[in-house]
Parts: C-alpha cells; sequence; structure tokens
C-alpha cells in the first residue's frame, strides 16, 4: 500500500509525486529555489494574500526528497540564515531612575506601534536585555509596541501570528479545522510582555494591557491589511499568575499539552503553559467559524 504523507495540512497522493517526479525531469535546469517557485505556480498553491507558498513547498520537496519519493537537483547555493547568524541587540543607555508612584502620576501614556520605525532597534534591546526570555525575531505578521511615560520608555509588547493547533483555544472557539486553516491568520499571538523593573506602578500592566488590545486589529489592518478578532497569550503558572490579564477581562481557556507544534511522541517534552484569550468583537465565533 502507497505511503500517504501530510505537510502543513496538505494530503499528497501518489498522483501528487508523479506529477512531480515529471515536473523536476522537465525543469531540470530551474535550482531548486525555482523549481519550488514553479510548482506553486502549477498547483495555484497561494497564501491568503496572493503570494506563492513557496517557502512551504521547499519544506514539502525537501521531505519527499529525503524520503526518497523523488530527486531534487543539486544544491547550487548555500544562503546565509539571516535567523540564525543575527547578531543580538545590543544594550542601549536609558534612564533607570526607580518610579514609584500612582498611575495617574504617568499619565499620558504615548503607545507607539514601532515595527518598521527608528524605535524598533530600542524594542529589540529592551526585551533582549530586561525580559527574562530576552528578544526572539518574529516570523511572519507582527507587531511590536512600545509604551512612553513623559519621554521614558517604560513598557514593550510584541504581537504575533497565533500558533496553528491550540486545542483549549479551538474547544473555544468552536471552529471546524477548514475554518481555522482559512481563519488563523486573524488570531493574534501576545509573545512578550514587558514592564521594565524600575517602574513599579500599581494597575499599570492590565491597563496598558487594554489599551494595546483596543488598537490592535487597527494596527494590524494597517500593517497586513486584515483584522483581528482575537487575542491569546501563554502563561507560565510556576513563574506568573497571569493577573494583569485577568485584570483586563481576558479568559483562562485552559492549559498547552507541553508537547510543541513539531511533536511526534505524544509526550510532554516542555513546560505546561496556561491559555488565555481575548475576544476583540462579540461576533468572534460567527466570524472566525466562516
Amino acid at each position: 500500500m502507497p505511503v500517504q504523507y501530510k505537510y502543513r495540512g496538505r494530503v499528497i497522493t501518489q498522483q501528487d509525486i508523479t506529477f512531480l517526479r515529471q515536473f523536476i525531469a522537465d525543469h531540470s535546469h530551474l535550482s531548486r529555489r525555482r523549481l519550488s517557485a514553479k510548482v506553486c505556480e502549477a498547483w495555484d498553491w497561494k497564501q491568503t494574500n496572493g503570494a506563492l507558498r513557496d517557502m512551504v513547498c521547499r519544506g514539502l520537496l525537501l521531505m519527499l526528497h529525503r524520503a526518497g519519493e523523488i530527486e531534487l537537483p543539486q544544491v547550487r547555493f548555500v544562503a546565509r540564515n539571516p535567523l540564525v547568524e543575527r547578531e543580538r541587540p545590543a544594550p542601549v543607555l536609558i534612564d533607570m531612575t526607580p518610579v514609584i508612584a500612582r498611575l495617574r502620576e504617568l499619565q499620558p501614556l504615548e503607545i507607539q506601534q514601532v515595527r518598521r520605525t527608528g524605535h524598533e532597534p530600542l524594542f529589540n534591546s529592551l526585551l533582549e536585555h530586561h525580559h527574562y526570555l530576552g528578544y526572539e525575531q518574529p516570523v511572519g505578521e507582527h507587531l511590536k509596541y512600545l509604551v512612553w511615560s513623559h519621554g521614558r520608555p517604560i513598557a514593550c509588547m510584541a504581537w504575533s501570528s497565533a500558533p496553528r493547533h491550540l486545542g483549549s483555544r479551538d474547544d473555544f472557539i468552536g471552529w471546524s479545522q477548514q475554518a481555522r486553516k482559512r481563519n488563523i491568520r486573524f488570531i493574534a499571538y501576545n509573545t512578550r510582555y514587558l514592564i521594565l523593573s524600575w517602574i513599579q506602578v500599581p494597575h499599570l500592566a492590565s491597563h496598558i494591557l487594554s489599551c494595546v488590545t483596543t488598537r490592535l486589529s487597527r494596527d494590524w489592518e494597517r500593517m497586513y491589511g486584515h483584522p483581528i478578532w482575537f487575542a491569546e497569550t501563554f502563561i507560565d503558572p510556576d513563574r506568573f499568575r497571569g493577573t494583569c490579564y485577568r485584570a483586563a477581562n481576558w479568559i483562562l481557556l485552559g492549559r498547552t499539552t507541553g508537547r510543541g507544534k513539531n511533536d511526534f511522541t505524544h509526550r510532554p517534552n516542555r513546560s505546561i503553559k496556561e491559555v488565555f484569550g481575548l475576544p476583540l468583537t462579540r461576533r468572534f465565533r460567527e466570524l472566525l467559524s466562516q
């Protein structure tokens, strides 16, 4: 019985493999990169924004090559991986004078989306040197927020595309597998949240969280051309209680399995996190399930 392959939600049939073998033979002069783009065009395999799913296709072709189902051309050029070789953000000299005050004394707060702006290096540096997880370069759609008070940076918040599979979230939304594949882009994942340690102001964290989530969908649509209908995040219960999320009306959806997206053993291999979510529109279930 022929082996059936599945890659990033696409089932690869024996007919597909036969097609790829002939396609590679007919385009043997092409590099692996150009071949991947041509396959995407032949299959009309595109992202929701119309761009070719080139990187996904490259991964699929490499998987089939390693499985012995197809034979790719020899590698012609090994490109540098900027994500692997990227220099870590350098420290930035900022005012670290302690601030112990009430929230109203910090007003007005200035919240800036700094992705693709001159303040992005400052954002990266603050996370790298003051967040316990450090800075991690996001892949895919993402936004970065820097919060100022009286000319001083006091907080950072990073958002990115949501994980494809998350049981407690998927159960809460109640969407089908097909709807999730189509609409996962309408969910944003809060990957980092930092209040600088010398800023000690009660209720500041929940206040900033509410302010950012109020504008998140508009900013996302301005940057990427589509809104956000649901926000989510993970909390490590061994370190935090999620107090500011609870105070900002986020909902505890459940816990992760601790297995990660590439697990094949069905056994926990990392710490288990609490999953919090926040609907950004009352119609989130209807919209996400379309």
